[in-house]
């Protein structure tokens, strides 16, 4: 498996990757305000051209099966952080998403990380629970049906 960066001129490849992995998630929990299957190609080209976002697309089989944004802006006291992370649904469950953190951990230091994921997705949960991650305490209630859970790795 490989990472592979992103420049701005993959915007609209990775724009469309993300709205296809988020999808089924969007179906399920119509989150607008915060869903990745939401947000415009803008937020997307943004984020590339911000100095401390790092996009990978994630890389096996010889094509690109989903990407991972690392904020990072090399401070030592500052947490990096994972946000999104996603793997297109036809090459989920492969164990891709564990390669592809433990990839950009190696790449931007194994510890002070964070991240955030849906409290009713507990597959996403047991992932990264098996990686190292934490729970905090904190939580944010978004809907009736859905609440988001913040995870630390020290």
């Amino acid at each position: 498996m490989n990472l592979i960066r992103i420049g701005i001129e993959d915007a609209r490849k990775l724009w469309q990757m993300q709205t296809e992995a988020f999808q089924d998630l969007y179906k399920k929990y119509q989150d607008t305000e915060n869903s990745p299957a939401a947000e415009n190609i803008d937020k997307t080209i943004m984020r590339l051209q911000q100095p401390f976002t790092y996009y990978y697309f994630i890389q096996e089989f010889d094509e690109n099966v989903g990407a991972v944004r690392v904020v990072d802006k090399g401070e030592k006291d500052t947490a990096k952080r994972i946000s999104p992370i996603f793997v297109l649904p036809q090459y989920q469950r492969l164990g891709i998403a564990q390669k592809a953190i433990r990839m950009v951990e190696a790449l931007h230091g194994s510890s002070n990380w964070e991240l955030s994921t849906i409290l009713q997705e507990k597959v996403n949960c047991r992932l990264y629970e098996k990686m190292g991650y934490r729970q905090t305490g904190k939580t944010e209630v978004i809907t009736d049906k859905m609440t988001l859970v913040f995870y630390k790795k020290d």
